[in-house]
């Protein structure tokens, strides 16, 4: 069967209007506490089994390559090279490594990454399979194994971390591999640091619509909510080190035309 492109996807999704619009309403940021046990939990979907890898576009900026992490360095120095291992095609995470940042910085962005959760599973909530993809290092999607394991909403696979719940679920089983596709762009700043339009962010989880055009809060926190603060234009991408050993693969991104308006 074709695949089907992430921009089709979007438009289909997006199509089906009301429910996901409903369903996004409820979960705006505002109605819940942070970490919110009593938010709803998103409905489960079944995104079928993981396809192949596909071949990056043309113009794509691969990251990883499934060879080498020389596109990465330790996020905390931004200088050391980054201490994951790479091993069978994906790099793992290795626990008190710390995280990794891309040695380029990307501002308005579209970024797939395939990542996978250690099976058999153990833990649970954060502690089964916890990992993040930070845009601009500052604005987490959550990577967690959020396969028939309960936490709460705004921290499962598909999250924007403590902001917004995915719409669904559309979690595969750990040891499967899971994808991310990502549309991101960067908030704006004028030149004495106000802000002037916040981030927006649209995922794709296995190909399922997670977050449709949402509008971040602030930088992504655990146990709150800070408020905007100005930062640089282009900052790195950050894969988090949870102390899991969470693998990656197929990391790549495309950078988008800087929006004017």
């Amino acid at each position: 069967m074709p695949r089907t492109s992430l921009a089709s996807v979007i438009i289909l999704a997006m199509s089906l209007g009301e429910p996901l619009g409903v369903s996004a309403a409820s979960q705006a940021p505002s109605d819940w506490p942070v970490h919110s046990m009593t938010r709803p939990q998103p409905p489960v979907v079944d995104p079928g089994p993981a396809p192949a890898p596909a071949r990056p576009p043309s113009d794509a900026i691969v990251l990883f390559d499934g060879q080498s992490l020389g596109e990465w360095r330790d996020a905390e120095t931004g200088a050391k090279p980054a201490r994951w291992k790479v091993e069978n095609g994906y790099m793992e995470v290795v626990g008190g490594a710390g995280n990794i940042a891309s040695a380029r910085g990307f501002g308005d962005v579209q970024l797939h990454i395939e990542w996978s959760a250690p099976a058999p599973g153990h833990g649970e909530g954060q502690e089964r399979g916890n990992s993040g993809v930070f845009l601009m290092g500052t604005y987490e999607i959550q990577v967690l194994d959020s396969y028939q394991n309960a936490t709460y909403p705004d921290g499962q696979a598909g999250a924007i971390y403590g902001q917004y719940p995915p719409l669904v679920n559309a979690s595969r089983p750990p040891g499967t591999w899971q994808t991310y596709d990502v549309v991101f762009h960067r908030p704006r700043f004028d030149a004495n640091g106000a802000l002037l339009r916040a981030a927006r962010m649209t995922l794709l989880h296995n190909g399922v619509l997670v977050q449709d055009d949402v509008t971040l809060t602030g930088p992504t926190a655990h146990q709150r909510r800070p408020p905007y603060a100005s930062h640089p234009d282009r900052l790195p991408l950050v894969l988090q080190d949870h102390g899991n050993p969470v693998r990656f693969r197929n990391v790549w991104a495309r950078e988008l035309r800087e929006e004017t308006r």
